[in-house]
């Protein structure tokens, strides 16, 4: 029989409660946990229980023991890494996909899952100025995002140079040449060697982090003359396919929306028309950025890069639904199914012929992670979407602005999107003004290594972000170089 409601209740109101109580707790916090996995390792481990507790009580217990570990992301104080919030609407769609239970595989055994996911993929692409005709996919995560659109390229570059990976495989296969900029974000390469296609090329950037157009077309060239130098395979256009091809060279380009250090857009109108002239497939890491498309006066920064191929984003980073939602968007309907998709008899297809949503990513079984992206943007509409990311790089730039009026502080990037890096004299100083900042936990800011200089950088991701929220991360900082240099702040 099913489940009567009663067996859920108790347990029910329990998470609420507790649930409750974190996000009220995110205005005074220590953002940072207390206590480390280790501490921890006693209360949750040893021995599995021989009987087991009440669902209402391991509520309790779980929530009680987790606290003193756990970060407070959801904190318009957390600067971390790139890492958003919550928005209220998406947080309680996402209990409801969990008391829903649905596996959002199949259009035909779970329509209303299918159908939100549907719609949500449309009002993307219209918000983000995309091809309508792309298929979008709801992945854990930009990592899994950016691998779904190289997957369909690597598909559609084989296809195209005569051969089968489907029935073939990579042995002995075309090359296919990636070229990345020398900055983009290593989970790039992760998705590159996950896919059997190797290290790429790495092109020139500018101090910002932007690829260099002219420095790709050379890459490029080359990587034609030396292709069409081979014995092996046919010829198309003056490029070989290599080893078992008949057809172009395979060239894929991979592009970025959002450095993770200065924010700074890649070039696309330029460094796209450079890869198009080649016959490259173009794709674009937006994990962060690619929400900038949805502000009218941020347009210089996405110029042209409705052009490319497919691209990568993460849901949780700048529109603020829960972890975890990745969102592919590729162009390419049909390389995209045949990369991801599957055909075996117990899959029921839907009759009208459209895709399934296993079609679109890597996971057969998955939650129905795009409902909290259509409650996210049912809630705030075009308009707030918009305001959403105006407001974060409003934020980000106010405290550019006032932390560089700080003695000792240096602002080393242009900050014309959502990030900052900080540097505060040498690389010792540097790295204990961060130690310091995260020891007192008014705010969290992560420690990277950018420009061959130990940095501070700061992620303003959060919808919650207000004014009260930048003066306490300014006054962190303040307080966090006065103790390092022995001043008083």
């Amino acid at each position: 029989m099913s489940a009567p409601e009663e067996r859920y209740s108790d347990a029910l109101a329990a998470a609420a409660r507790h649930a409750r109580q974190w996000l009220e707790s995110q205005e005074t916090r220590h953002v940072g946990p207390r206590v480390t996995a280790a501490d921890l390792a006693a209360d949750f481990g040893g021995p599995l229980p021989r009987t087991g507790m009440p669902a209402a009580e391991v509520v309790d217990y779980l929530a009680t023991k987790a606290e003193p570990g756990l970060m407070a992301m959801p904190s318009g104080r957390f600067f971390g890494w790139v890492i958003g919030g919550t928005l209220p609407a998406a947080l309680a769609a996402d209990w409801l996909v969990s008391a829903w239970d649905q596996n959002a595989g199949l259009r035909f055994a779970t329509p209303a899952t299918a159908a939100i996911e549907e719609a949500a993929g449309a009002w993307l692409l219209e918000l983000l100025g995309l091809p309508p005709e792309s298929d979008v996919g709801f992945a854990t995560g930009a990592t899994m995002a950016n691998f779904t659109g190289l997957a369909a390229a690597r598909w559609r570059l084989l296809s195209d140079a005569g051969w089968d990976l489907d029935v073939d495989g990579l042995a002995g296969a075309p090359k296919i040449h990636c070229f990345v900029g020398r900055e983009r974000h290593d989970t790039i390469d992760l998705g590159l060697r996950y896919l059997g296609l190797g290290r790429p090329t790495v092109v020139p950037a500018d101090r910002q982090g932007r690829i260099d157009p002219a420095e790709l077309d050379g890459a490029l060239d080359r990587a034609l003359a030396t292709t069409s130098g081979s014995a092996s395979g046919g010829e198309l256009g003056g490029a070989s396919g290599g080893a078992g091809g008949s057809g172009p060279a395979p060239l894929l380009v991979c592009l970025q929306a959002g450095n993770l250090h200065s924010g700074a857009f890649d070039p696309f109108m330029e460094a796209i028309a450079v890869a198009k002239a080649h016959g490259a497939w173009v794709h674009v890491d937006g994990a962060f950025g690619l929400w900038a498309a949805a502000v009218p006066e941020l347009s210089a920064l996405t110029a042209g890069l409705q052009d490319a191929d497919s691209w990568g984003t993460d849901a949780h980073k700048t529109l603020n639904v829960p972890y975890d939602c990745g969102i592919a968007v590729v162009r390419d309907a049909q390389a995209l199914r045949s990369a991801m998709g599957v055909q075996t008899s117990y899959l029921i297809h839907d009759a009208d012929g459209a895709a399934d949503p296993f079609e679109k990513v890597p996971e057969l079984s998955r939650r129905a992670r795009g409902v909290p992206v259509w409650a996210a943007l049912k809630s705030l509409g075009r308009d707030g979407v918009a305001a959403q990311v105006r407001g974060l790089v409003q934020r980000a730039r106010e405290l550019a602005e006032k932390l560089s009026a700080l003695d000792g502080v240096e602002v080393l990037n242009d900050v014309d999107y959502t990030q900052v890096s900080l540097a505060f004299g040498d690389d010792a100083t540097t790295r204990a003004v961060t130690a310091r900042i995260i020891a007192d936990g008014r705010v969290w800011m992560s420690g990277s290594r950018w420009q061959d200089r130990a940095i501070l950088r700061i992620s303003v991701s959060n919808w919650s972000t207000d004014d009260a929220d930048v003066a306490v991360a300014v006054a962190a900082v303040r307080d966090a170089v006065a103790a390092v240099r022995g001043r008083p702040s």
